[in-house]
């Protein structure tokens, strides 16, 4: 296809019908070009463009030049109509270019030697036959070009950055050859199909938008087995997701699991895992729940080993079974994971590479694209319960990922392409939008929501993600959190030489003496109650330990707004509050404040926006102030940034959705400092919430201490500076 048009006679684009003087027969393909960049402009406007409306920006663009010089050697047209089409075609070009203004990736592919694809000369070809051109037999007939070969997982430009931790060595010296996989063979040369001249991925975009079909977005998956084969000891799946892991056992491979939060989809990933051999497995997942997938490995496949990669990996286990990576830092881990024969790879939150411009988005799909070129049926797995944010284009990122789509992202990938040409339909035909749809999602789109498995989950569900405080800051509290254990001990140890010529009958030496460690723990919280926020205590170290997690649990709790819709935000400190709404503003959501200092009237005004108002997204709420008497139950998913120092305090903020009317499960995700106080003080809450069990509701569980949280966390510390816990 030339890349600049030469001159036609004026009857060689027009059929006899069309050659009429009428003003807006000259030029047929104007209105179609006009129509289209409309189209264009208005996929912009929202968002991203994706494949298919880049590819048509391209083709308007080329057709504008074209027509341009066309008219211009038209010796055939009057003046006035000459100058009447220039001008005509010069405002598609002015759309065109509002457009690259918007989207300034689209400045490239104004040049003149666009459009050379083979999906860019159909829709050419395509939109000339539809105003009535007539065109030499080689443009009618269009082949496709020789796939490329992958581009390296690593781009020159991050070269420099690779980093290869010194353990990773080890493990490629103790095996320097990786096992070949004797099941890949050369590719087998594609039978030409009867779709291969039709644009289809804007046709499937359309069959999604459109819903074409309706029904719930999920692939026929097995019956639940009669018997559980698969959870440890202990542990026990849910039907739903027992479904989700026959299929991985009947052989499925590839899915898009975009099961809403709280239904299982990081256990239902390790799981998968599992049963497919699917290791070393690569999981690429948000920093915020890096620590709950390694407590996840640990918990639901105890006999596999995760590593969670931190900055340059100096301290990962080489030898691990899962490699558990956040994707701020993929870029520098490309080399060696790409080298190390993985057998599988999770992205979580898989929404966060729907950008295709991004490097984040470009790592992803290289490793990807490593895996499945070294691998021949290897585990892939997007998790995302927001898989289209802003466009159904959305999909784009992923359908790559998973292999569904050729790396260009221009048309299906051949098992896809297989399973269209089956349905026997072509995009001119109308039955053909809802058979696609299918075909997609048969690919291994699986979507369950908390009201299509109600039977399956507790009426309230309270779920801990921990959180690695990996910065200055969060450094800076566990070295604060030692000085203070060490200064229980340290009276601890002035008491016990006092008393040494009086030691209790029948005390082992060395043993820890509790009664002391009560004493002392007592005294520190006297003195810190005292003290108030003054110097390093209990209640100070609880305050930072919030402020440090008040970003993370803002972003998760962003996360999952954009997944389930509405979410409640509770906090216990005015300044972590003030943290996560500005986090809120920055990402772009509305939300309501919820405080002590507000009068009645903005209170119900508040509460009123979040129950009725769609547009208001998360209810920041004051632990304390609005733990009690409000009604919250738009939605069913509470994020507890801070912890409180009561259960009851606890129950009532989450029995802020929990309640008459609510007619879904409740999820409360409560943000944990991983090795800190913090995991004691929620795991002492638990253990008091067996008080209100055992008294009011007359349930058999384990009798607990009386002891106040405070007091107990403080005895937790002291007796860990002994040697005790």
């Amino acid at each position: 296809m030339p890349t600049t048009a030469p001159a036609r006679k004026s009857g060689t684009r027009r059929t006899a019908a069309n050659r009429s003087s009428a003003r807006h027969d000259e030029s047929p393909i104007i209105p179609i070009l006009a129509r289209k960049v409309r189209e264009v402009e208005a996929k912009a406007q929202r968002g991203k463009l994706g494949p298919t409306n880049r590819v048509k920006f391209q083709v308007i663009a080329f057709l504008v030049r074209e027509e341009r010089a066309r008219v211009k050697a038209d010796s055939g047209l009057s003046d006035a109509t000459r100058t009447e089409l220039l001008k005509r075609l010069d405002g598609v070009a002015t759309i065109l270019a509002k457009t690259a203004a918007r989207d300034t990736s689209l400045i490239q592919l104004l040049e003149v030697d666009q459009a050379t694809s083979p999906v860019a000369k159909r829709m050419r070809r395509d939109w000339l036959l539809e105003s009535g051109a007539e065109l030499p037999p080689d443009e009618l007939i269009i082949t496709d070009v020789p796939v490329v070969a992958p581009a390296p997982v690593v781009p020159a430009a991050l070269a420099e950055r690779q980093v290869t931790p010194p353990q990773i060595e080890s493990r490629r010296e103790s095996n320097p050859f990786l096992a070949p996989d004797l099941s890949l063979r050369a590719p087998k040369e594609t039978p030409r199909r009867r779709l291969d001249g039709w644009e289809l991925m804007g046709p499937l975009y359309k069959a999604f938008e459109s819903g074409a079909g309706g029904g719930s977005a999920t692939m026929e998956l097995p019956p639940v087995p009669e018997f559980d084969r698969i959870s440890p000891k202990g542990l026990e799946v849910m039907p739903h997701q027992a479904r989700f892991l026959e299929a991985v056992r009947a052989g499925h491979r590839r899915f898009l699991l975009a099961d809403e939060p709280g239904l299982g989809k990081t256990a239902e990933s390790v799981l998968a895992a599992s049963v497919a051999g699917a290791y070393p497995l690569l999981a690429v997942v948000p920093n915020v729940v890096k620590m709950n997938w390694a407590r996840e490995v640990e918990r639901w496949t105890p006999q596999r080993r995760a590593t969670v990669i931190s900055g340059d990996g100096e301290d990962i286990d080489a030898f691990a079974d899962v490699f558990i990576i956040n994707y701020e830092i993929l870029d520098r881990h490309l080399e060696w994971l790409g080298s190390i024969g993985l057998n599988g790879m999770v992205v979580d939150e898989a929404h966060f590479i729907k950008n295709l411009s991004s490097q984040r988005s470009q790592n992803v799909l290289a490793l990807a694209s490593r895996i499945r070129a070294t691998r021949s049926d290897p585990l892939l797995l997007a998790l995302t319960g927001t898989p289209l944010i802003n466009d159904v284009e959305d999909f784009d990122a992923i359908w790559r990922f998973l292999g569904w789509t050729v790396p260009s992202g221009d048309k299906p990938a051949p098992e896809l392409m297989e399973k269209l040409d089956a349905t026997g339909l072509t995009p001119a035909d109308k039955a053909f939008y809802p058979a696609a749809r299918d075909a997609v999602i048969s690919m291994g789109i699986v979507r369950r929501r908390k009201t299509d498995v109600a039977a399956d989950l507790p009426d309230k569900l309270i779920a801990d993600l921990p959180v690695e405080l990996d910065d200055e800051f969060g450094r800076s509290i566990r070295d604060a959190e030692r000085e203070l254990a060490e200064r229980l001990a340290a009276r601890y140890r002035r008491i016990v030489e006092a008393r040494s010529q009086r030691q209790a009958p029948g005390a082992t030496p060395g043993e820890i003496d509790e009664d002391i460690v009560r004493l002392v723990a007592q005294n520190e919280l006297d003195e810190s109650k005292a003290a108030g926020t003054g110097g390093d205590n209990v209640f100070t170290m609880v305050r930072r330990i919030g402020q440090a997690k008040a970003v993370l649990a803002a972003d998760y709790a962003v996360q999952l707004q954009r997944s389930v819709g509405k979410v409640v935000f509770f906090a216990k400190h005015i300044d972590v509050m003030d943290q996560a709404e500005a986090h809120f503003a920055a990402a772009g959501l509305r939300t309501v404040s919820i405080r002590g200092d507000q009068t009645t009237p903005a209170r119900q005004q508040a509460i009123d926006a979040f129950n009725n108002d769609p547009e208001v997204g998360i209810a920041v709420c004051s632990l304390t102030a609005a733990g009690v008497g409000l009604n919250l139950q738009a939605s069913s998913n509470v994020v507890l940034a801070e912890l409180s120092w009561t259960a009851a305090e606890q129950t009532q903020a989450i029995d802020r959705v929990h309640r008459i009317g609510q007619d879904e499960p409740v999820t409360a995700w409560r943000i944990i400092a991983a090795h800190t106080i913090d995991a004691k003080i929620a795991e002492l809450i638990d253990s008091k919430q067996g008080l209100s069990l055992r008294a009011l509701d007359g349930q058999a569980v384990d009798p607990q201490s009386s002891d106040s949280v405070q007091l107990s966390a403080l005895m937790h510390l002291l007796r860990g500076a002994l040697g005790g816990e």
